[in-house]
């Protein structure tokens, strides 16, 4: 047990797993004391939140004080009536998850999304530390984000700031390339999560004739001299490179980090910001595209800077 003065629980809710990290605040910095995962309950609601319950109260006490929590949670929370839409986990899928935390926990929550989560962490202590302003791209089973100024998140009205992933990709963008609007989960067609995510990559993958490969074999394919796999990899990268670079004229981002499992990728640091900047106007330079420094355990200490950042 630790008996700092101050304290944040950070919370990581996935499809697989919950993670939990606890961290003590010494001279303005967050030092961890303490970190357990467990598994998901992903169709009981009332079992998850007698886990969340569970896992509050050993960290409670692993920290020594009754500390906030900050939460990332999958998908969003509907802005009029509170409940959580497109979740990747069953049990939550139109639920009031906030206010049934808030009454389990019996303490207020930070809540954003697990993408909005990551950022905040690259922002502060990060990849971007220090920068004016950044944007974190999750490129992983999907594709999202999250935008911050000073250090700090930036949610926008309805809290889905960031959520470039359900941007359209124009038919005019597609029909070079040869491909269709792939239909989106969330009821659109042409997202662009659909083509530059790692599921995207691996349809496009298939659609140009090749087997049923992850994105790391794909591209040890292309190296190995595949004219399929190298075609699914520069079309990936003009249409990441298009995404990219209207986030740059919509937000002028100082730096892009990216995230997911596709932030493994040494390619895409290589030749992003040319494939960027073929879609930008002259004069317009391209921020730099940075790997993360914190990897996949950045969303847990995110959601704490979120309790930080909103409950202090």
């Amino acid at each position: 047990m630790t008996n700092s003065k101050n304290g944040y629980h950070g919370i990581d809710i996935g499809g697989t797993k919950i993670e939990l990290v606890s961290f003590a605040e010494e001279d303005a910095q967050l030092r961890e004391v303490h970190r357990e995962r467990i598994a998901t309950p992903g169709t009981d609601f009332a079992e998850f939140i007698a886990a969340m319950q569970g896992l509050i109260a050993r960290a409670d006490e692993a920290l020594g004080l009754r500390a906030p929590v900050g939460i990332g949670l999958p998908g969003v929370i509907d802005s009029v009536t509170g409940r959580q839409l497109s979740s990747n986990v069953p049990a939550l899928n139109g639920r009031l998850v906030v206010q049934s935390l808030e009454e389990a926990l019996e303490r207020p929550l930070a809540i954003g999304n697990d993408c909005q989560c990551f950022a905040l962490s690259e922002a502060q202590g990060g990849a971007a530390d220090g920068l004016a302003t950044m944007f974190g791209a999750i490129l992983g089973t999907g594709a999202g984000g999250g935008y911050c100024a000073n250090g700090r998140l930036m949610r926008g009205s309805n809290g889905v700031a960031g959520e470039w992933g359900h941007w359209p990709l124009a038919a005019s963008l597609l029909a070079p390339h040869g491909l269709p609007l792939y239909d989106c989960p969330c009821g659109r067609k042409g997202c662009l999560e659909r083509y530059v995510s790692g599921p995207g990559m691996q349809q496009m993958y298939r659609h140009f004739g090749g087997g049923d490969e992850t994105p790391l074999t794909i591209v040890a394919r292309a190296q190995a001299g595949s004219a399929t796999a190298q075609q699914t990899l520069d079309v990936h990268l003009d249409l990441l490179g298009h995404a990219l670079a209207t986030l740059v004229i919509t937000l002028d981002p100082h730096a892009i980090v990216l995230g997911g499992g596709l932030s493994q990728l040494a390619h895409l640091y290589e030749k992003l910001p040319a494939a960027m900047n073929r879609h930008l106007f002259s004069g317009v330079r391209t921020p730099p595209v940075l790997p993360p420094a914190f990897g996949d355990a950045g969303g847990a200490r995110g959601a704490a800077l979120l309790a930080r950042q909103q409950l202090s």
